[in-house]
């Protein structure tokens, strides 16, 4: 195959063929820019929007209003509430629906394409960006940008090619490439860690229950006994919702909301600490209590290793905890004493284990850090260091929870950077 054919200048170029770079490429071309070019350093364009979601790709989230919205990222939150105010979840389903996409929103608010298949999400950016006449190229990586005294940018790729760009809009994820570009023209660096990821535990009684889920439960995380302090202001430390007991531990929403807003914490500690687990999901001690004296009056005869006071827990679960309280599988309700009951609760608000790392299968989707927000204009996503440089997407030091909010993050600031590239692109920047 004869290599591709590059120009000795072009007027933006967009490096990365993610979901920001694509937006940001698009709406950039949309808005007048001429010559806007987008490569792609690997084989495959759009490869997380392709796989994510199972490959059913969870675009966004029916989060319509902004400061609801930017509650959902552990790291960024606050500075994104003028870009979601410009274009958050509501426009995002709208820009998709002109480009020939539906998207349709599922009970817990997730949005998806109506095919349920990510290809209809690669296929709409690809056609949106073949339409808008953007020059789409995959294989070719950018090794290094040098910004140059008269504006523009000076670039040579990996197979040695140079050429010059008016623009240059760098979108490359969590790829360390993108970071040594950055930090080459100017930019800092947060040390990216990895978020969203599920947890291993040293608790064999449980994780016999592989499969098993329950709604809600309410998690917290404690510092393994000597732990260095984590950088930066404490997060949140405790999440409620969906848990799914795994062959190795938890998983489940709860599980990665806790991961994503404790994961700097979690890597000064080694990926060592103990999980404190409320399977009623929030209930007082004295609401559990009472549930428990109502079975001990209503099942009197009955095993309570097979007769729940709380239905919602599975039974195999509920078994479960009745054996970790020390209650023998014959104990009967009439004959559960004080210190069984108290053992009861114990187990049922405040079991404890110790995680021992993250899930065996390098699961985690997302990072947390990058250049840092205040480097960037929160309106057009141009650095502040280095005029004509634009930054978009996993690059910058924001990641949002499960659940469609970081592919929102990558068509926000991709739309607000391709909107402020059209009108003026076709010339380089001037020092000012």
């Amino acid at each position: 195959m004869l290599p591709t054919q590059l120009p000795h200048r072009v007027s933006v170029l967009v490096a990365g063929g993610g979901p920001a770079g694509f937006m940001a490429a698009i709406l950039a071309a949309e808005g007048g820019a001429q010559d806007v070019w987008l490569l792609e350093a690997t084989s495959e364009l759009l490869h997380k929007v392709r796989i994510s979601g199972g490959g059913r790709c969870n675009v966004s989230h029916a989060c319509w209003e902004a400061r609801a919205l930017s509650a959902h990222y552990p790291r960024g939150g606050p500075a994104l509430l003028g870009p979601f105010s410009r274009f958050g979840p509501r426009d995002a389903v709208q820009w998709f629906q002109r480009h020939g996409l539906e998207l349709v929103e599922e009970p817990d608010g997730r949005l998806f394409p109506r095919s349920q298949s990510s290809l209809s999400v690669v296929a709409c950016l690809r056609q949106a960006a073949e339409a808008a006449g953007v020059r789409v190229r995959s294989g070719l990586a950018l090794q290094h940008a040098e910004a140059l005294p008269a504006g523009g940018f000076a670039l040579t790729l990996r197979d040695g090619r140079t050429l010059e760009a008016g623009r240059l809009v760098l979108a490359t994820g969590s790829h360390p490439s993108g970071h040594r570009l950055a930090r080459s023209l100017g930019h800092s660096l947060v040390p990216p860690v990895p978020s969203l990821f599920t947890l291993a535990l040293a608790a064999p009684s449980l994780t016999a229950l592989a499969g098993v889920s329950s709604d809600p439960v309410a998690l917290c995380l404690h510092p393994p006994v000597g732990a260095p302090a984590a950088e930066g202001k404490p997060a949140p430390l405790r999440q409620r919702g969906v848990v799914l007991i795994t062959h190795w531990g938890l998983s489940g929403p709860a599980t990665l909301r806790l991961t994503a807003f404790a994961a700097r914490h979690l890597k000064a500690w080694g990926y060592r600490a103990e999980l404190a687990v409320d399977w009623t999901g929030g209930l007082l001690r004295q609401e559990v209590e009472a549930l428990l004296a109502d079975a001990r009056l209503q099942q009197a005869r009955r095993q309570i290793a097979t007769h729940r006071a709380l239905p919602g827990l599975s039974r195999r679960l509920w078994a479960m905890l009745v054996a970790a309280a020390g209650l023998k599988e014959d104990r009967r309700w009439a004959d559960l004493d004080r210190q069984g009951q108290r053992a009861l609760v114990e187990a049922l608000v405040a079991s404890r284990y110790p995680v021992m790392g993250r899930g065996p299968f390098g699961e985690e989707f997302v990072t947390a850090g990058g250049v840092p927000l205040k480097e960037v204009q929160g309106s057009t996503m141009e650095s502040r260091l280095q005029p004509g440089l634009f930054l978009v997407g996993e690059l910058l030091d924001v990641d949002g929870v499960t659940g469609g909010f970081n592919f929102q993050h990558c068509w926000t600031s991709g739309w607000q950077a391709g909107r402020a590239l059209g009108p003026s692109s076709g010339e380089p920047p001037t020092r000012g």
